[in-house]
Parts: structure tokens; sequence; C-alpha cells
């Protein structure tokens, strides 16, 4: 019985595997710079995107001891106006981009301790946010629960539609001239240890100069990558709900309002088009992306006590996804110690967020070979034997 030979690819620049919008951004940009791009995904613009709430929250999201990562949040948020604009263009779709703000509010004396923390390490790290009582904050949002006894006003996080930043994204790459492969990477291509492309499940070769690595959560698995250039991700599940509010409801609330529940954060993200996104869990469970009684339960839970309102609106979508997750929860990006192959990963609960500056990034190190300042914190080679080391004595 013959087999059919395979099929050989003419050489790209640059080979992206990956669809997400992280994989998406870095071939948009680097087509934009002149360079040849394919990108390699069974579905471009699925992944995480089409999961996540879309909160771009450089300062709510601030946690202590990350504030290296919050340099590289504020440059990207603020490049997201210029970039939603040009992109809306580029692609002719509207992005669901709202400049809306945030409120960050407490329901107990123990959350309003929490929240008084994390204003002044806010206000310590020269961001802009305003405490507010608990009535000046239910004179914002009207639909809050009686017991909020205080809160943070932050008008400087915004929000975006992830499933439209992904569409979008998908037809600004055609039309840069993006090649999209819509297969499964099998392998890793390695000549003379060096990246030189990939095999595809079809048994299809593409050559090219130079393999990003941008497959989210299955990043680490690609075959073929040495065991110590592979990157350390693994997957977090989280959970989320939407919900839709009908017209006789609106408006229900008009900016993203956010809070910790006995422990657990949960997020409430109103679009334009009526969808109001909850969530979200976040569970060490390897790759399971079930949807769960408890998961569900948990989030209308904590949603209604922040705004009891929301049982009356109809359910309308379950949905699990897999985060991103690395050692530091910062992204991995550029140059690994494998010559040819570069990694844009690990960005764990700040993908969407990070979606601008790492395309810029990304397209600048492809194109001349150095990272920009702002992402060289980030470089995968931190988490080398050396880097590790020095990680787990600051630890």
């Amino acid at each position: 019985m013959s087999r059919t030979p395979p099929t050989v690819s003419s050489a790209s620049d640059v080979l992206v595997v990956g669809g997400g919008i992280i994989g998406l951004v870095t071939a948009w940009r680097a087509a934009q710079r002149g360079l040849s791009v394919a990108v390699v995904d069974p579905e471009p613009g699925g992944g995480a995107a089409q999961v996540a709430a879309g909160m771009l929250a450089a300062v709510t999201e601030l946690h202590y001891g990350e504030q290296t990562l919050l340099a590289l949040n504020l440059a990207s948020a603020h490049r997201y106006p210029d970039f939603a604009a040009e992109l809306a263009e580029a692609s002719g779709q509207d992005l669901g981009y709202r400049a809306c703000g945030t409120l960050a509010v407490a329901l107990d004396a123990d959350d309003r301790a929490h929240l008084r923390e994390l204003h002044a390490l806010q206000r310590k790290s020269g961001l802009e946010s305003e405490w507010l009582s608990g009535r000046d904050c239910r004179r914002l949002e009207p639909m809050l629960a009686p017991g909020v006894r205080g809160g943070l006003r932050v008008d400087g996080d915004h929000q975006i539609d992830p499933r439209r930043l992904a569409s979008a994204l998908v037809t600004a790459c055609e039309r840069a001239g993006v090649v999209l492969h819509r297969s499964s990477a099998e392998r890793l291509s390695v000549v003379r240890d060096r990246a030189c492309g990939l095999v595809l499940a079809d048994g299809t070769q593409l050559a090219a100069e130079q393999v990003v690595l941008a497959a989210g959560s299955r990043s680490g698995q690609l075959a073929g990558v040495p065991d110590e250039v592979l990157p350390p991700v693994r997957p977090v599940k989280g959970q989320v709900l939407r919900l839709t509010v009908p017209r006789r409801h609106a408006p229900f609330l008009s900016r993203t309002i956010r809070a910790v529940v006995r422990g657990s954060h949960v997020y409430l993200v109103p679009r334009t088009n009526g969808e109001l996104v909850v969530g979200a869990t976040s569970e060490e469970l390897g790759w399971d992306t079930t949807v769960t009684a408890g998961g569900v339960y948990e989030l209308l839970r904590d949603a209604h006590e922040l705004v009891p309102g929301i049982t009356e609106l109809p359910l309308t979508e379950t949905r699990a996804g897999l985060r991103p997750g690395s050692p530091d929860n910062a992204p991995l990006l550029g140059p690994t110690t494998l010559p040819g192959l570069l990694l844009a990963t690990g960005h764990y609960r700040n993908g969407v967020l990070l979606t601008p500056v790492t395309g810029d990034a990304m397209a600048h190190v492809l194109a001349t070979g150095e990272l920009p300042d702002e992402a060289r914190p980030f470089t995968p080679k931190r988490f080398c034997a050396a880097g590790l080391q020095s990680l787990e004595q600051s630890a």
C-alpha cells in the first residue's frame, strides 16, 4: 500500500503555532513589519478568548509581588484605545471596547479591610483609584446590594469583548496576507540545533525562519521541543456564566463590578448588547473543562450577594476554559535558548489586557532580534536552571 508523500510548503519568515488572540496579534503585527507569516491552528480565533470576560483591569488586578508585571499591564492598557481603533478599521468590525470604568466593592468588614489595603498598594504604586462609601457606590450603581460597605472607583480600567477581538484579529490577519493553516501542529522541526518549521497532523511540512509558540495552556505539549526549552505553562480552569439583561431591566449596570466574597473573586461585566458576563472560578484541575453545578452555584451565589436582581435574568450560557499559567503568573515573551524558537505564552489572567503590548513586542523581536525594554523582564530564559534557582531563593 503506497503512502502519499508529505506536502512541503514554501518557507515563511514567521510561523506561529496557535491562533488565539496572542498568536493572532503576533502574526498581524509581524505581517505589518513586512514579514511573511503563517498561523497554524484548527480553529483560529478560538481558545481562551471564547470564555474570557475581557476586563482591561491593570489597576484592580494588581497583586502584591507583581509590580514588574504591573508596568507591562499599564503599558498595554495605555495602548488599548489606539490599538482598538486601528484594529476596528483594519477589520471593519466593532470590538466592543468600552471605557466604562470599574467599581471594586466590599460586602463585609474583612472585604473592606482587604480593599483598603489594595487601595494603599495602588496609591503607593502611583495608580489612580478613589475610595467611596457604600452609599456612594450605590449612588453610582443602584442595583448593588444595600449591604455594600465601600468600594474603589477606577475609571481607567476598561473592557473589551474578547470574542469580537478574536474575530477582528482573524480578519485583520487575512487582510494583511497572513496564511491560516486550519490544522494541528504535530511536531517542531529542528535541524542542526535550530527550529526551522513544523510538521502538521496531516503530514504537511511547513518551513520557517522563526517559529513562535503561542498555543496558550497547551504551549508545553508540542512534540519535538527539547525538554529544557518547553515552557513551564500549566492550565488553570475558569468557569464563566453569561446572562442577558432584557430591555425592560436596562440599564442594569453601567460599569464592571468586582468583589471578593468569602475569599472568592467574582466580577460582573456588562456589555452594550445586553450581555452580562459573570466569572470566574480558578481551579487547578489539569485539562478538565467540565462545567460543574458547584461552579455555577458559587458564581451565582456570590454575584447575587453583590447584585440581588441578577437572579431575575435569563442564564444563556455556561462555559469553562483554560488560562495559561506560569510559575510567576507572568508571560513568556521572546527567544528561547533554541535558536529560531520564540515564545508568546503564559499570560494567565492578563491575556486580553496584554494583547497590544505582546503584539508590538513580538513583532519587534521577530523583525530586529531584540526584545523592547518593557518585555525584557519576561524573557523565557528566566526559567532556565539558574533563573529557576533565583526565583526559588526569592520566594
